[in-house]
């Protein structure tokens, strides 16, 4: 079987790299041709574990090649980012395009996924597109929606291993979609319909985004209360049927800060807990922030001169390069620009350079910092000395003292 996967990011390179792995010819499509030439010489261009091993075997037997153009093949893949507009309306425009480029590729008996995540009702959409400008071709492709459901920094482990809900335009497509995973996933495959599939995706991370939301909103009212958050939970915890999860300095990713949107932008009257979840989140980032500039200020006015402040991660979660919709991204920005006449070093231990921030080492960040601030929990932040009688500010709960806010 050949797979031409359409989108070399986060979620369409591992997976490709995997199901070339396991047997199948790959076509792996990219518009970005640095990405398709690193690809091609076994260079991974994101941080994943153990996954570059992985790309240059694939590369060097054969079994996955990169390239701008897609290529004729049985199964279609499409992984490309599905961001919102200003108005936080779900832009399926990549989708579009994405699937527009195949048209003319799909043949009778050929296979087409979707695993962007999507608004509910994309499959069809893209069915109904398909059709109307190649009729013949109706009731001859098998067409279904099959979400991802891995965490960066062990997408190797969960591909093969976790569940996954397929859901396909019939029963038909939904046995051809899961013949296809049960090639390279160990883990159980659920059969639904596309509509369920699309809105399961949805569901899981909206879910998610509420939960860390009520943990969120603790944090503030804790920190108003004089209460440590961090053990009010950790005790609140030992309750057999409770279980919240810890706070942090907002939500980013490209899932559980993206997903609800696409719940919220269709259903706006039904969706208020999902909405006030998404603004609680977004808020705690503002809050953080303010937290931040009010540190500087108290520092300036009590020392008599400007501190220097150590912004201390910007990926949006531990332990990996993705800065994709980041809150500790959006704070350091905020900060630098609300105080300009403090020295503020960033600090990102898994990314060489930004577009935006000079990075300094995180080592001499630190050291070097009158005010640190945590704001993503990396590993190598819990080997640093003990900061003294310095000003820390942890948003991730990387130190768990009291009176850290």
């Amino acid at each position: 079987m050949k797979a031409c996967f359409m989108g070399l990011g986060y979620i369409g390179l591992p997976t490709a790299i995997i199901a070339a792995g396991h047997g199948i010819r790959v076509c792996g499509v990219d518009v970005n041709e640095q990405i398709v030439e690193r690809t091609n010489r076994g260079e991974l261009h994101i941080e994943e574990p153990g996954l570059e091993s992985l790309l240059r075997r694939v590369v060097l037997d054969g079994s996955l090649k990169a390239t701008t153009v897609p290529e004729v093949s049985d199964a279609y893949f499409i992984v490309v980012p599905t961001p919102f507009n200003s108005d936080h309306n779900p832009d399926i425009s990549y989708v579009e395009t994405a699937t527009r480029t195949l048209i003319p590729l799909l043949k009778a008996g050929d296979l087409f996924v979707i695993e962007s995540t999507s608004p509910v009702g994309t499959t069809e959409r893209m069915s109904q597109l398909i059709y109307a400008e190649r009729p013949e071709l109706k009731g001859q492709l098998y067409m279904a929606y099959c979400p991802e459901r891995v965490l960066p920094g062990r997408v190797i482990e969960e591909l093969v291993n976790n569940d996954r809900v397929i859901g396909g335009m019939d029963e038909a497509s939904t046995a051809k979609a899961m013949d296809f995973y049960r090639r390279f996933v160990q883990g159980e495959l659920h059969a639904t319909d596309a509509r369920t599939a699309e809105m399961c995706k949805l569901t899981e991370n909206s879910s998610r985004d509420v939960q860390i939301a009520f943990a969120n909103e603790l944090s503030m009212i804790c920190e108003k209360a004089g209460i440590d958050v961090w053990e009010l939970i950790a005790l609140a915890n030992r309750h057999p049927r409770v279980n919240i999860l810890q706070p942090g300095c907002g939500v980013g990713g490209h899932c559980i800060a993206v997903d609800p949107y696409f719940i919220i932008s269709e259903f706006p009257q039904e969706s208020q807990l999902i909405a006030s979840a998404r603004r609680i989140n977004n808020y705690k980032a503002v809050w953080c922030a303010e937290r931040v500039e009010r540190a500087i200020l108290q520092f300036s006015v009590s020392q008599g001169r400007q501190p220097a402040v150590a912004m201390m991660g910007l990926a949006f979660k531990p332990d990996i390069d993705d800065l994709r919709s980041s809150p500790a991204s959006f704070i350091t920005s905020k900060v630098i620009q609300s105080c300009s006449e403090a020295r503020i070093m960033v600090a990102e231990p898994h990314i060489s350079e930004h577009q935006v921030f000079k990075l300094t080492d995180y080592r001499t960040a630190y050291d070097t910092a009158d005010i640190v601030v945590f704001l993503t929990a990396h590993s190598c932040f819990r080997d640093l000395p003990d900061p003294g009688g310095r000003t820390v500010l942890d948003f991730c709960g990387l130190t768990r003292k009291k009176n850290r806010f």
